[in-house]
């Protein structure tokens, strides 16, 4: 059931956007050569325990991270780890999810490692775009669907693919509640956009297939052709303008 949200819900759901936000900021200064996904880890648990919140990922499913760090062919859910040390070239998508006074706030960004190739440079730019081109349509009336179908069409129209395994959410009092938003699909399909409706829109793009397998661990997402993938997301509610991100600073 999709859940409207009244203004002092919103509120809280924007405190906690805002301390996602500002762990993203903090990550992305330590993101460089020689840094382990689990310091990442351990650098966003501080960060979101000293906010007074709690890392809504944290336990999640048996999940063992705060964060999820996923470096180049991983395309969600990589589990942070101290054998995993960022190198020159590399891509890393980082999603951070914060619980707090009740509500929770959920984002993710793909960062470059120091010089990366041209390839997965368009690769991380088309895919954050391709979240605002899904967002235009993002306002009262509209179906969810024509969310999804903006993404795709952008992301297929600059030679990329997306991930048809996972997709953007709901967010609340619970960290994925109804609906769930495809980066695909033709459009004028689901429910019509209502003002109140906070959501999650998250792209996932691929250079290659959009087919993916998880590994043994239970989590951890990558491609099946080897080829790098990047992640890009905001919660964000739907007004009676244009949609309020509220994961950003």
């Amino acid at each position: 059931m999709i859940t409207i949200k009244s203004k002092s819900q919103i509120q809280k759901l924007r405190d906690a956007g805002r301390i996602v936000a500002q762990t993203h900021q903090l990550l992305k200064e330590h993101i460089k050569e020689g840094i382990t996904t689990y310091e990442l880890d351990y650098l966003a648990e501080k960060y979101i325990r000293k906010c007074g919140a709690i890392p809504s990922f944290k336990g999640y499913g048996g999940f063992k991270g705060s964060i999820c760090a996923s470096l180049n062919s991983v395309v969600v859910h990589g589990i942070p780890s101290k054998d995993v040390v960022l190198k020159n070239g590399d891509i890393i998508s980082i999603d951070i999810g914060a619980f707090y006074n009740g509500y929770h706030g959920d984002s993710a960004k793909t960062h470059a490692v120091g010089e990366i190739s041209e390839v997965d440079k368009k690769l991380i730019e088309v895919t954050k775009q391709s979240f605002y081109e899904g967002i235009k349509n993002a306002v009262v009336g509209n179906r969810l669907s024509d969310i999804s179908h903006a993404v795709q069409v952008y992301v297929e129209k600059n030679g990329f693919s997306v991930i048809r395994d996972y997709v953007g959410h709901g967010v609340g009092e619970k960290l994925h509640e109804d609906p769930q938003i495809p980066n695909y699909g033709n459009p004028g399909r689901g429910p019509r956009l209502q003002e109140g409706m906070v959501i999650a829109v998250e792209p996932m793009v691929a250079i290659g297939t959009y087919k993916v397998k998880v590994l043994q661990d239970g989590w951890t997402a990558v491609m099946l052709d080897g080829k790098n993938a990047a992640h890009y997301e905001h919660t964000l509610t739907i007004t009676d303008g244009e949609p309020e991100l509220l994961t950003i600073l």
